[in-house]
This record gives C-alpha cells, sequence and structure tokens, in this order.
C-alpha cells in the first residue's frame, strides 16, 4: 500500500472536527478503528471497494446501508465522502493518523513498557502513573514480556528510552568491575 500521509492527515483533521462537534472524539476513533480493521481483515469487502466495476454511488448506497444503524450519520457521510473521492485504500492510515491526532490533541503519549514477567494490574497502574509524573501527560502502556531484563523495566517513549532493568544495572557494575580490577 502506498503512504499517502499529508491526504491521510487531512482527513483524519475533518473526521475529528465532525467528532468534536459530535463530543466523542473517542467513541469515533474506536468506530474508525473497527471500520479500518474490517476493510483490512475482509478481503471481499476490499476488493468491492477498489473494484472499477462497482460505481462510486453503488458502494457509497452499501455503505450507508451497512453503517446506517451502527454509526453516527456524519461518521457515515464521512466514509462515503472518503469513497466517493476514491480514497477508500486510505481508511486505515486516515485511522492511524486520526488516533495520532487525537493524542497529540489530549496530551496522550504511548510507551513500550518491557517487564521480565507479567505484571498484574496494579503494578501497570503504578508504572502508567509514574510515567505520567515524569512526563506530565498522560501516557498509555504497552507491556512486553521480555525475560532477557532480569527484573525493573524499560521505557521507549517516542525516541525516548529510560532502562531501570536489573540487566542494564549488572552490565554498568561489571564495567566498574572490570574498570577497577585493570588499574
Amino acid at each position: 500500500m502506498r503512504r499517502e500521509p499529508t491526504v491521510s492527515r487531512n482527513y483524519a483533521e475533518v473526521l475529528a472536527a465532525l467528532a468534536g462537534e459530535a463530543k466523542d472524539l473517542e467513541g469515533w476513533g474506536e468506530h474508525m478503528s473497527d471500520v479500518a480493521g474490517v476493510c483490512a481483515s475482509d478481503p471481499t469487502l476490499s476488493r468491492f471497494l477498489d473494484s472499477p466495476r462497482v460505481t462510486v454511488a453503488q458502494k457509497s448506497k452499501i455503505i450507508g446501508d451497512a453503517f446506517a444503524k451502527k454509526l453516527p450519520p456524519k461518521l457515515v457521510r464521512f466514509l462515503q465522502a472518503v469513497v466517493m473521492h476514491r480514497r477508500q485504500h486510505l481508511l486505515g492510515e486516515i485511522s492511524v493518523e486520526y488516533n495520532a491526532l487525537i493524542d497529540e490533541m489530549t496530551g496522550r503519549v504511548h510507551a513500550q513498557v518491557q517487564v521480565a514477567r507479567e505484571a498484574d494490574a496494579e503494578r501497570k497502574a503504578q508504572i502508567a502513573k509514574q510515567l505520567g509524573r515524569i512526563t506530565g501527560k498522560e501516557v498509555v502502556p504497552h507491556f512486553v514480556v521480555q525475560p532477557r531484563i532480569v527484573g525493573g523495566v524499560v521505557v521507549k517513549i517516542g525516541e525516548t528510552v529510560m532502562d531501570g532493568s536489573v540487566a542494564r544495572r549488572l552490565a554498568s557494575l561489571r564495567l566498574k568491575m572490570l574498570g577497577s580490577a585493570a588499574r
């Protein structure tokens, strides 16, 4: 799939404005993610949307009929507009851009958090709260179990890495011990 971030971002901004009017930024994001997920996972639907044999009007009608009772009317019209402008191949990217835009608007960041063993809900909440204090933003942690870190956590937010792992501490201690032994 070719990438058109500017076009996708423009559609995402329009979608955010519509969702803002509806006062449901998060809900519309979930709806858009669901629609993009269905389009990506259903080859029949993808072929239908991409088919030059099916007119834009037919595609628009099918989308309207399929989503009329499941999605807000303005969101259905948005999807129809995307199809009318022959941008249906961008639905996944529009969804990604929309969610990134909402994260920016709400001051939310995503963090990859590596732990040695699966953390319980209380520990996950503590980590998220501590990261929120450090960053000054709402942090959405995405936990990954990495036994090689032995203990502690390794957090990556954007390009910033905070390594509080036992493995790093042991490596640092090893270097110090080897450095003092060489003297």
